[in-house]
């Protein structure tokens, strides 16, 4: 069966730059849909990682740490869904990956929040595993992922937020879909990913995932195909611009419409899991004024090797700074 292809929309126009919401408050603003909206009576619903019990960092300090994951699995999605073949591989075990890691650090003490993306193919030693990139680290467990990052990145970890994008279709089709521009034809032969033309569209809950989980994102320009040759980083930019018409569509439709609401809380609480600790109503209450704005970003360094002939990142010389300040150990560093 094909890939549906995006509902053409009558306005035609540039895709505009994303610099008002940064990727890290889009990221919270998705988490803030399922956390806010997921009442006292639909807590129960959401799953827990109970394999975190112990493992996390339980003390109450000057900072408080998020893990933050997109996970992409083929665990909880339907095989005959048209898209079930991009979902996870064979060669990962349960067909789990993250698409997504990022930390968010809660300062207590200047009263500030910022985050940091971790790439997915971030060369890294995963314990008891040996060295490989960061993904086949969820691979194995949200366990093995949280000791990765505190044991090889030096992060202390306190709490631990799960989005299941495979599940998050049924965010998207609550929607009834996500509106993106593109400038010019666009596919990825891998994904399913399909616009026949320049314009706008409103993307079904199969292509919006085609969409964000694109990494052979090829561009139809002066007579020919052009990949984007940013890989993991043109990803995540994608991510951030589907995040973000995500954000938006959720925000005016429970406003305009709180009959919808019943419809997006179901998808959103199904698509989450969360420590054992996590009290959901709580951290809502925290996330939701980060999700307008005002989380500083900040990127790590990474250079790109070739190692055990893979194409892998490794962190750069300025990455110390920035993992001591999500560390706890010094001040934030200047961003540039």
């Amino acid at each position: 069966m094909s890939s549906p292809r995006p509902t053409a929309r009558r306005r035609r126009k540039i895709l505009p730059q994303i610099n008002t919401i940064t990727i890290g408050a889009v990221f919270i603003a998705l988490t803030a849909i399922g956390l806010v909206i997921a009442t006292k009576q639909q807590e129960s619903n959401v799953t827990r990682a109970d394999e975190l019990g112990g493992i996390l960092n339980d003390k109450v300090g000057p900072f408080v740490n998020y893990l933050m994951v997109g996970s992409d699995t083929r665990e909880t999605s339907d095989p005959n869904s048209p898209d079930y073949g991009g979902i996870g591989s064979t060669n990962e075990t349960g067909g789990r990956r993250s698409d997504t890691v990022m930390i968010l650090h809660v300062d207590n003490k200047l009263g500030t929040a910022s985050i940091m993306s971790v790439p997915r193919d971030l060369w890294i030693d995963i314990p008891g595993y040996g060295k490989d990139r960061l993904n086949s680290a969820y691979s194995y467990g949200a366990d093995v992922l949280v000791n990765t990052i505190q044991g090889s990145l030096g992060i202390p970890l306190n709490h631990y937020i799960e989005v299941d994008f495979a599940s998050f279709k049924n965010i998207v089709n609550a929607l009834g879909g996500v509106d993106i521009c593109f400038e010019y034809p666009t596919r990825d032969i891998n994904t399913g990913l399909n616009v026949p033309a320049p314009g706008c569209y409103t993307l079904d809950q199969y292509q919006s995932l085609a969409y964000a989980r694109s990494r052979y994102y090829e561009v139809f320009r002066d007579g020919s195909w052009v990949i984007d040759g940013r890989a993991d980083l043109g990803r995540i930019e994608r991510q951030q611009i589907f995040l973000q018409a995500a954000i938006s569509k959720a925000i005016g439709q429970t406003t305009a419409n709180p009959m919808r609401t019943s419809d997006l809380i179901n998808a959103a609480v199904n698509s989450l899991t969360v420590d054992p600790n996590l009290n959901l109503i709580d951290t809502a209450d925290y996330l939701k004024p980060l999700a307008s704005g005002g989380v500083q970003r900040y990127s790590l360094s990474v250079v790109p090797e070739m190692i055990d002939e893979k194409d892998v990142l490794v962190l750069g010389a300025a990455a110390g700074a920035v993992l001591a300040y999500f560390a706890g150990t010094a001040g934030p560093p200047p961003v540039g």
